[in-house]
């Protein structure tokens, strides 16, 4: 069994067709994302029409869930640049999404079993940047899952960690958006992948085992930068450019 975890793609549909025909290069036929798939000032009606015509099989995100929990006054940013674009067809793909899947014997969330605003993975590290989570952290999140392979998105940081019990815990890094700032208290964080490209994870099982490759696609950027342009989101812009945050 073999194919490919998407996550964060945030509405970025160019980033999203170079990493599909990367992945249809490589022969893979089977694809899951992990949630937060529309939100931001780039191209989430492109980005819905994609997903729902190829049928991903996809779990709700944070900011997936606030597009059709919360009325349009009550929403973030990222959901206000989008929610008035999409049409009836696309919020109802979105509210049918399941906040956890098991997809052929693979656990998949958007954040953790905890809730799809908690970090698996990853943490702020109280210094305004973020820190890997111990193995302790990590396993106590894992639970008694009994998948052997376990996928999360959420913290557009990609790592891969097997714990002690032989699973496989999988975070394929952003898609769509390289780098953001999260300004809540008590301290305003940013994480980055210090790259633009567009990445996604390969797992494939290998002897009742799984291998897992982390990818990165280059891609051209220039169109969804200057859709955040138009919507004065020059720290998007920027991630996008350079896959850094200065603001």
């Amino acid at each position: 069994m073999i194919f490919a975890a998407i996550s964060d793609i945030h509405g970025n549909s160019a980033a999203l067709d170079a990493v599909l025909a990367d992945i249809r290069r490589r022969g893979i036929a089977d694809i899951v994302n992990l949630g937060d798939a529309l939100s931001g000032p780039l191209d989430p009606v492109g980005t819905a029409e994609r997903l729902i015509e190829l049928a991903i099989p996809t779990v709700s995100g944070n900011h997936d869930r606030t597009l059709v929990d919360r009325p349009p006054e009550r929403q973030g940013l990222w959901e206000q640049w989008t929610y008035p674009l999409l049409g009836q067809g696309h919020l109802e793909w979105v509210r049918g999404l399941p906040p956890i899947l098991d997809w052929h014997g693979v656990f998949l969330c958007h954040g953790s079993p905890q809730g799809d605003e908690d970090n698996w993975l990853h943490d702020r590290d109280g210094r305004g940047g973020m820190r890997e989570r111990t193995l302790e952290e990590v396993t106590e999140r894992a639970g008694d899952l009994p998948q052997r392979l376990l996928l999360s998105g959420h913290t557009h940081l990609a790592r891969v960690v097997r714990l002690l019990d032989g699973r496989v815990l999988v975070n394929p890094g952003p898609l769509g958006c390289p780098a953001y700032r999260d300004p809540r208290p008590p301290v305003p964080t940013v994480a980055m992948t210090g790259m633009p490209d567009a990445r996604y994870a390969i797992c494939e099982e290998v002897d009742r085992d799984w291998r897992v490759s982390l990818v990165t696609v280059p891609y051209d950027p220039a169109g969804m930068i200057a859709r955040a342009h138009e919507n004065g989101a020059g720290d998007w812009a920027e991630a996008l450019a350079t896959g850094w945050s200065s603001l």
